[in-house]
Order: structure tokens, then C-alpha cells, then sequence
């Protein structure tokens, strides 16, 4: 595996963090950058869903769909920034001049790629409003809002961390997530803003082989604090949890048993990547309701919601024990299985509070008749989607025939994988798809734009996942800090 190699930009053209904002100027012989790409995925949650809410644990992974944002660079003289999104029919540019720099750079506001920022600033979400006020006017109320959404994230973050000397680029983002799903693909495309900005800043070093695991852990924390403002952006008050397990990969355990600090979170870096089937219900629902539902019930009968919210803490904690004990075998049979016994009792529970739904139970009933795997809700239930840990041993025909008759029900289904990589780079956006072609395959805007759907995306540019694992070129923070680990013994 090669090193991530950064163009020497000068200095003074891209900032770097020990450059005053005042102090950087954009040179006229300075070299245009590679058109590169950052990539994140998203999330599901494995245990402890509404349960997470009272203070128990609750456990969150990684899956193999992701989000890709490729960035192109302009000529000097092109002075702006376009934001294109097409699986949402997105696109606003800006002009670099016209911007609110004079607001954002005041010594009081400028912030740099280390600070921590855990509130947006009222002064600057208003300087900026303007200019995301008037994207997408024609569009439905819903579309608005989402494309609002993901400009203020994408804004707020090159506003606060990029000056007016910034070059002029097109970020072009294509995602297999589906949106609204609880499936944590806003915090994938914070993760890939904040990385892709960060790397433009010449702000983050590596992946490579040799990156120390400290120093690895540092990039990520740094690309993690700046996906946290992007979430913020868009969910307002944010866990925090999707954009830390989105960023780092694997696995998290978290808990937040006082809602005045931030919950403890705890990186599980041995998760083993597993087989997932993951199924869409189609069915909208909404977090805040279900919520409610159990928060209702809790109240009305605490006595025996409370030891139920109890067994689902418990349940987390027992698979964390379980991924941790040094002899877990994620290819062996009774393992696995140990797993995705704890994920049917999960669900049974979070049923007995009221947050499954009959499109859940069906995918339930589909899938324990052709006896692939073990099924659950993943997120805040009443709709949305459901897991499947698979058996190894299922064989193609049948999970086909079990996809098959998903299809036919009207879900759309899924086959990815748990406990994968977290954010990644491929600098620059050339591809050798494992050929022996050296000059590989570049990718550039059209290629991106034409790709055609979630196939299109991952055959052109997927990290390595499923038919197209011979990619190469994409480096991850998150495979150097396994690297460490393992050569450590820790």
C-alpha cells in the first residue's frame, strides 16, 4: 500500500493550521490540485435502540454503503464553488468573493482545523442564511429542506475553516445511502465535507503504513470534531455517535447516562466485519414519535418497562463482551450465532414496547421461513429498516430467492456488510481496478455524474465491497490504526 501523497502546495496558497487566517495569500504560480475523493459510510444500530435513551449501552457499526464526494479543481480564475448532489437533485454554487468572510474571520469567530466546536455560532448560522436561504425555491417543501440542510453543512464548515484565497472547486457527492432511513447518511456526507476540506487545508497526513497509530487517531478525531459541526447543521443537537462511528469505522459502544455531558463512546476496533442483508421498509416513520411511545409507557407502567429497557442494555453489553473475548471467531458458526441470538431477543423486546411494525414483522417472517439469519429493527422502529446478521452458510441461490421475494413485497433490499472501514481517500481520484494497467483509471465529474444508481457509483469508484473487492487505491486512517494494533498486540 502506497503513501497518500499531497501535492507540496506553498504555504500561504492552502492554509495550514500554523498559518494566521490574515496572513494567507494565494500565489499566482501555485500548483493546481488532483482531483481527489473522499469517501464515508454509513451506520446501523446493532443493540440498544430506546433503551440508549435511558442511560443503558447501545452499540452502532458500520455498513459497506457509503457516500463518495469527488473534488475538482478550477482554473484561478473561476472564483467559485459549486455543490452538486445528483442523487437529490441538488446543485447551488457561490461566489468565493461574495461570501461572508469579513464574519467568519473576525479573530472572535475564526476558527482552526484543531478547536473543538460543540455549539454553531447564532452570529455566523445568520451571516450565512442568505446564502442558503434561496437554494432550491422551486422545489417541493421536503426537497428544500434536505438541500438546505446539506448546503449549511457543506458552508458552514469551508466557511469556518477555509479564507477567501480559497481556489475555486466543484465537490460532486453521490451516495448508495438511502436518505431518511436512520441509516446515518447525513453523518457520512458531514464525514466526507470535513475530510475533503481538512485535506485541502494540507491539515491531515496520511494513511500510510508506517503513520504511527497516534497520529492516525489524531486525523480521525480531527476529521470527527468537523463532521460533528457539519451534523449539527443539519440535526441541530446531534448524539455526536453517527458522524464518531462513521468516522473512525468498526464499531462503537456508547451510553449517556446524563444528558447535561456528552455520552461515553467506546471505539471497538476488533469488530469483525460480518455479512448483512439490510431491507428498507419503505415505510416512513419518525424518530420523535416513537420516542414518545415508549417514554408514554414507561410512564404508565415503569415497573415493567423499566426491567425491559434493563434486558436491552444488557443485551449490548453481552455482545460487547462477547466481540471482546480473545477467542471470538467471527468465521465460526456458533459464534456468529451467539450474536444473532442476542440480536432476536433485542427485537423481541423493542416489539413488546410497541416500536416494531407489521412491514417489520413480515421481513421477519420472510426471513426466519428460508432460515438465512437473524433479523432485527435497526433505529428508532415504527418503519424504516431491518437488519439481517447472515449465516454463513446460506448459500447464493437462496439468499437470491429470499431477495427475490422481498422484491416482490416491495422492500428494497441490501447486501452489505458490518463493521467495515471508516472515512478514506483516494488521492487522486485514479482508480486500477485490478488491472495491470499502471496508469489506472481516472475518475472525473462525467464519469462520476453518469454513473448510473448505487451499481453505477460502486463500480466506478466502491472502496472495495462485494464484485468490485480488487479496487485499489483507497487508503482509510482506520486500517493504519488496525495495522498498529496488530503489530502491538494490543
Amino acid at each position: 500500500m502506497e503513501s497518500l501523497k499531497v501535492p507540496d502546495f506553498d504555504e500561504t496558497t492552502i492554509g495550514h493550521e500554523t498559518t494566521e487566517p490574515s496572513a494567507i495569500e494565494m500565489e499566482p504560480s501555485s500548483p493546481k490540485m488532483p482531483a481527489f475523493m473522499t469517501s464515508a459510510p454509513g451506520k446501523v444500530i446493532v443493540y440498544g435502540e430506546h433503551a440508549v435513551v435511558y442511560g443503558k449501552a447501545a452499540m452502532a457499526a458500520t455498513i459497506s454503503l457509503r457516500s463518495y464526494l469527488l473534488v475538482t479543481a478550477l482554473s484561478k480564475s473561476q472564483r467559485t464553488i459549486t455543490l452538486m448532489f445528483p442523487d437529490i437533485n441538488m446543485e447551488h454554487s457561490w461566489n468565493i468573493d461574495e461570501l461572508p468572510w469579513s464574519t467568519f474571520s473576525q479573530p472572535s469567530k475564526k476558527k482552526h482545523c484543531y478547536d473543538l466546536v460543540d455549539k454553531l455560532d447564532p452570529e455566523l448560522v445568520e451571516a450565512m442564511q442568505p446564502h442558503v436561504s434561496t437554494i432550491s425555491l422551486k422545489a417541493s417543501p421536503e426537497d428544500r429542506k434536505l438541500h438546505q440542510h446539506a448546503a449549511s453543512a457543506f458552508l458552514y464548515l469551508f466557511l469556518s475553516l477555509g479564507s477567501r484565497n480559497f481556489p475555486g472547486c466543484i465537490y460532486t457527492l453521490r451516495s448508495t445511502i438511502p436518505i431518511g432511513a436512520g441509516l446515518g447518511s447525513s453523518a457520512s456526507i458531514s464525514v466526507c465535507f470535513s475530510s475533503a476540506i481538512l485535506l485541502q487545508l494540507r491539515t491531515l497526513s496520511g494513511p500510510h503504513p508506517d503513520q504511527p497509530r497516534e497520529e492516525a487517531e489524531l486525523q480521525i478525531e480531527r476529521i470527527n470534531r468537523w463532521a460533528f459541526v457539519g451534523e449539527m447543521c443539519i440535526h441541530g443537537s446531534p448524539s455526536g455517535v453517527d458522524n464518531t462511528v462513521v468516522t473512525g469505522g468498526k464499531a462503537v459502544v456508547f451510553k449517556r447516562e446524563d444528558y447535561s455531558r456528552a455520552p461515553t463512546v467506546t471505539p471497538l476496533r476488533d469488530f469483525p466485519e460480518l455479512p448483512l442483508l439490510l431491507v428498507n421498509t419503505r415505510q416512513s416513520r419518525s424518530t420523535a414519535t416513537e420516542v414518545a411511545k415508549v417514554a408514554a409507557l414507561r410512564k404508565a407502567q415503569p415497573a415493567v418497562v423499566e426491567p425491559i429497557l434493563e434486558a436491552i442494555g444488557q443485551i449490548t453489553e453481552s455482545a460487547h463482551r462477547l466481540i471482546s473475548t480473545p477467542g471470538f471467531d467471527p468465521k465460526d458458526v456458533g459464534s456468529v450465532q451467539k450474536l444473532g441470538d442476542l440480536m432476536g431477543t433485542n427485537h423481541g423486546l423493542l416489539a413488546v414496547l410497541g416500536v416494531s411494525h407489521p412491514k417489520l414483522e413480515r421481513i421477519r417472517e420472510i426471513v426466519d421461513i428460508v432460515g438465512v439469519g437473524w433479523t432485527k429493527l435497526t433505529g428508532a422502529g415504527g418503519g424504516g429498516s431491518a437488519i439481517t446478521l447472515l449465516n454463513s452458510k446460506t448459500s447464493p441461490s437462496t439468499l437470491q430467492g429470499l431477495e427475490e421475494k422481498l422484491a416482490q413485497e416491495g422492500f428494497e433490499k441490501y447486501e452489505t456488510t458490518l463493521g467495515g472501514d471508516g472515512v478514506g481517500v483516494l488521492w487522486p481520484a485514479v482508480h486500477h481496478n485490478g488491472s495491470e494497467d499502471e496508469s489506472g483509471e481516472e475518475i472525473d465529474q462525467e464519469k462520476f455524474l453518469n454513473a448510473d444508481g448505487r451499481e453505477g457509483v460502486e463500480k466506478l469508484v466502491g472502496v472495495g465491497v462485494g464484485a468490485y473487492e480488487e479496487r485499489d487505491g483507497w487508503k482509510f486512517w482506520s486500517s493504519v490504526r488496525g495495522l498498529d494494533v496488530d503489530s502491538e498486540g494490543k
